[in-house]
């Protein structure tokens, strides 16, 4: 139990599907969490839309169940962070209170607003480093223009959804670094607004948040939101905080170049650090800031990998025993003559994002014959986002930041033998970390534990000890290496098919 008199660090991270809230004392050891949830309004096709207000209301109800919990290491509460879902696009009229519903990551609906702002803005790619995509904020703005503009004109600031919490929490406008790089209204490589992007979507710099490093001091409680917490005449920091995979790496200790992760979600991500900008939009290379001042990361995502999974054992009828599906893939694996023939998966299932940036990809299997089992599809599943993940790998290595023993997690990571099939098809060596993930609210909190001054990134932002290392095994890698080209070479001829 964390002394009394001990300060503690509040961590919040603004999800799709819940607010989670994370109090841990200065030795990081969590005292408390909570976590409410909330609901995404769907009303047209490709539409997915927040309530902001809700956001807030999630925080003000897992903040209460921590006081409840544990009230005397709250009222030692000395710093908070903020991580949050990115993309969203919260409107504020002059009253700073949401215009509509905030427009978020997943909405798809502005498709054609990705072309006009290129239209508008040739060289778009090069201010920003990233493609712009429907998920991204602008286009959104670009959307409310063409088909709600009277709330476009009412527009008189534009956060993000965890800036929006800040704002509520503070009376302050402001926004990092990483957030702001997946607007496309950041010059990445500046770590600024860019002016003529803003101008091309009908804003300029005074609807925008101001701009902080994650690790900085954004704001502090208001007095009005501390004495409802129970903190009246505290003055508290807010650090400037992160995007969720940003502060994501900051809870699993990604801060030096070459550091990083790879997710295996419902969605799969290498995240990898770098010192320096690095860009390839034409590869779909997500390049954003770091949530730490003078670095950057390169990240490759696929959408559809540990649930690529969930739907095959769905398929199959065993969506409640998934474990011994793997089991049976892990024996098939065992026979060199059965994986040479077994079928070939592309695991497209929602599109794909890097490398080809194709919403209309779709998953396939080829290669079927009378003889395959479940246990061969299920191989194959693995397998083919085990190939995608090495797609992502090369894309980072082009751009010149590969990562270098990057720690494994997410639900998938439970699966050993998924974890070695990964490392021996995309050569890296990866670390699987001992206990259970960290998640982008520790990494929140431990932007809140260095805005406030209680220690050094060195200090604060650890790795977390390793259970077993995934090392590339050369035979393994060898059988699967035809395999990848034949991935690789299925794609394309679908999509020609697909575009004939």
């Amino acid at each position: 139990m964390t002394r009394q008199n001990q300060h503690t660090y509040l961590g919040l991270d603004i999800g799709t599907s819940s607010v989670k809230a994370l109090l841990v004392d200065a030795e990081q050891r969590v005292v408390s969490e909570a976590t409410a949830p909330l609901s995404v309004s769907r009303p047209h096709p490709l539409w997915s839309e927040q309530d902001p207000d809700d956001w807030f209301k999630g925080v003000e109800l897992a903040v209460a169940a921590i006081r409840r919990e544990a009230s005397a290491e709250f009222e030692a509460l000395a710093g908070i962070g903020l991580s949050g879902q990115m993309h969203g696009a919260t409107l504020l009229g002059a009253d700073d209170k949401p215009l509509r519903p905030a427009i978020l990551w997943n909405d798809g609906r502005s498709f054609a607003e990705c072309l006009e702002l290129k239209r508008r803005v040739p060289d778009v790619e090069k201010r920003t480093g990233n493609l712009v995509m429907p998920g991204f904020t602008a286009p959104k703005m670009l959307w409310v223009a063409a088909h709600e503009p009277e709330i476009a004109k009412a527009t008189k600031r534009v956060l993000l959804p965890k800036d929006y919490v800040r704002l509520r929490l503070s009376g302050e406008a402001v926004s990092d670094m990483s957030d702001a790089s997946g607007t496309s209204w950041l010059d990445v490589a500046e770590r600024r607004w860019d002016e003529v992007l803003l101008t091309a979507t009908g804003l300029s710099l005074a609807a925008m948040p101001r701009l902080v490093e994650g690790s900085e001091i954004s704001a502090h409680l208001s007095p009005g939101a501390a004495k409802s917490w129970g903190l009246e005449g505290r003055r508290i920091p807010i650090a400037g905080g992160g995007g969720d995979n940003a502060a994501s790496a900051i809870g699993v200790g990604a801060t030096t170049a070459g550091s990083g992760f790879v997710s295996l979600g419902t969605s799969g991500v290498v995240f990898s650090v770098t010192d320096r900008y690095v860009s390839l939009p034409e590869r779909t290379l997500h390049a954003f800031c770091h949530s730490l001042p003078h670095r950057w990361h390169g990240m490759s995502v696929m959408l559809s990998a540990a649930s690529s999974l969930s739907w095959i054992a769905g398929v199959l009828g065993h969506e409640r025993d998934i474990g011994a599906l793997v089991a049976e893939a892990e024996t098939f694996a065992r026979s060199k003559s059965a994986v040479a023939s077994a079928p070939i998966f592309l695991p497209y299932l929602s599109g794909e994002r890097t490398p080809y940036n194709d919403a209309e990809a779709t998953g396939m299997f080829a290669g079927l014959r009378a003889s395959h089992g479940a246990d061969a599809l299920v191989f194959a599943v693995m397998e083919g986002v085990a190939f995608s993940f090495a797609d992502g790998v090369d894309v980072l290595d082009a751009a010149g930041a590969r990562p270098v023993r990057p720690l494994l997690v997410g639900g998938g990571a439970r699966s050993d033998f998924w974890g070695q099939m990964i490392a021996d098809v995309t050569g890296l060596i990866i670390d699987l970390a001992q206990g259970a993930e960290a998640g982008a609210a520790l990494g929140a909190a431990r932007l809140g534990m260095l805005a406030a001054g209680a220690g050094s990134i060195e200090a604060i932002c650890t790795r977390p000890a390793t259970q077993r290392a995934f090392t590339p095994d050369p035979a393994r890698a060898a059988m699967h290496a035809p395999r990848l080209k034949r991935y690789r070479a299925l794609y394309q001829a679908e999509k020609a098919a697909r575009l004939a």
